[in-house]
């Protein structure tokens, strides 16, 4: 099938080297290359051509859309949530009002330990039903390249039941899905005593059957006070690369933890959350290839400080964004949201924004080379927004949902 997208008021986000981009950084963020009047042509999956509509050569297609005075961009590349869980987390959310520190409603037993003994109640069909609405409604909101994390099993058979929903949402949708195994993301209950126990039990168990059945293709864990410190981190880092499950890591969300050095000393793709950032940090980050992944949705429902987006834009780093989609700290996959809140509590500009959730995001899942930018031979996803002014209207419009359709592997989502 042929798609061709004419009279388009701007198309964003555009590749024309030969070679590919793969990632953006530092002053470069701040510039969002486009097209003003151009059409684009899709061929099957793909991306086939595109260019100024004075320009454009006489072409068929099966289908020609008018985009007077619309934006067509590459699909959000959310590279951090925790989509797949059993229910909502509503009540620790007033306590949170009352004044119950995060901290301190996981130290209750509730947070994570919560998510997870509702999860281990429900059956995997149930848990995959419930988790396909979610992912129905992100793609909605402009998603096309999403990660899912496991975290919420915190036992063996949990944890594959996750991942076994993970799996399948990725076998039955057009949505690119990366993978992340997160057993390291808080202690159980029966552990708590016993952390080493637990340590082992991810190594010895869980970490062979997951990398026996290709269930995940990053290992991940919660580096920060109270739950999993950095020589524990090490060694799950260490045992997932055997198995070869690629490090990622939640890294100072609470506090100046060293999970951004752990994680740049053992190549993790990417360290995520990263509100406490300093100048060690800072350093460490410019000698590597770690992409900085920050999470602010996640501050801003917390009521947290924010991450210093700007501090690490202006040292010449990558920033990436994503949501971090999940029942208790950000039940939110809403990325133009996103945008808004990165622009006004991050002060990064529009440009900024869409670079950190598109190109950059889609290398913090190592799919730049398909995804994240508009460029011939690339896949065909695509936002196609309703009639609005600018760029900038997206994240300035905040709330009200300018995306009008999305195109996934060349078809309307």
């Amino acid at each position: 099938m042929c798609l061709l997208i004419t009279n388009i008021k701007q198309l964003c986000q555009v590749e024309l080297s030969s070679e590919n981009k793969k990632k953006v950084s530092g002053k470069d963020m701040a510039v969002l290359p486009s097209i003003d009047n151009a059409w684009l042509l899709v061929e099957g999956e793909l991306i086939h051509s595109f260019g100024e509509m004075a320009t454009m050569p006489e072409m068929q297609a099966d289908e020609i859309i008018d985009a007077t005075g619309r934006l067509v961009l590459p699909t959000w590349c959310d590279s951090h949530t925790h989509l797949v869980f059993a229910a909502p987390r509503d009540g620790e959310f007033v306590n949170r009002l009352k004044g119950v520190s995060y901290e301190e409603i996981a130290r209750q037993g509730g947070g994570i330990l919560n998510s997870a003994r509702k999860l281990n109640e429900m059956s995997e069909s149930e848990l995959h039903d419930q988790s396909l609405v979610r992912l129905h409604n992100v793609i909605g909101q402009g998603t096309g390249a999403i990660e899912i994390k496991s975290g919420y099993g915190l036992c063996e058979e949990g944890e594959l039941k996750m991942l076994r929903v993970i799996r399948k949402l990725k076998e039955n949708s057009p949505v690119a899905i990366k993978a992340s195994f997160l057993a390291a993301h808080a202690y159980p209950v029966e552990y708590k005593e016993n952390k080493e126990g637990y340590i082992k039990l991810i190594i010895e168990k869980m970490l062979p059957r997951v990398a026996g059945e290709g269930l995940a293709d990053y290992m991940d864990m919660f580096c920060e006070q109270g739950f999993f410190g950095v020589p524990e981190c090490e060694r799950l880092m260490e045992a997932g690369w055997k198995y070869g499950l690629k490090p990622k890591i939640h890294a100072n969300q609470l506090h100046f933890s060293g999970g951004v050095q752990a994680g740049v000393k053992h190549k993790a793709i990417s360290v995520d959350h990263l509100e406490c950032v300093g100048d060690e940090e800072i350093a460490s980050l410019m000698a590597s290839e770690t992409m900085p992944t920050l999470l602010p949705g996640a501050a801003f429902f917390l009521g947290m400080h924010y991450q210093p987006a700007r501090k690490i834009i202006d040292a010449g780093l990558p920033v990436c964004l994503a949501t971090d989609y999940n029942p208790g700290s950000c039940p939110s996959g809403n990325v133009p949201l996103l945008l808004s809140i990165s622009c006004t509590q991050l002060k990064m500009t529009p440009e900024e924004t869409i670079n950190a959730v598109t190109l950059n995001g889609a290398a913090a899942m190592e799919l730049e080379g398909t995804y994240g930018t508009i460029k011939a031979g690339k896949v065909a996803n695509l936002i196609i927004t309703k009639p609005i002014p600018s760029l900038s209207y997206i994240p300035y419009d905040y709330g009200n949902g300018n995306v009008d359709k999305v195109v996934l592997k060349g078809k309307w989502a």
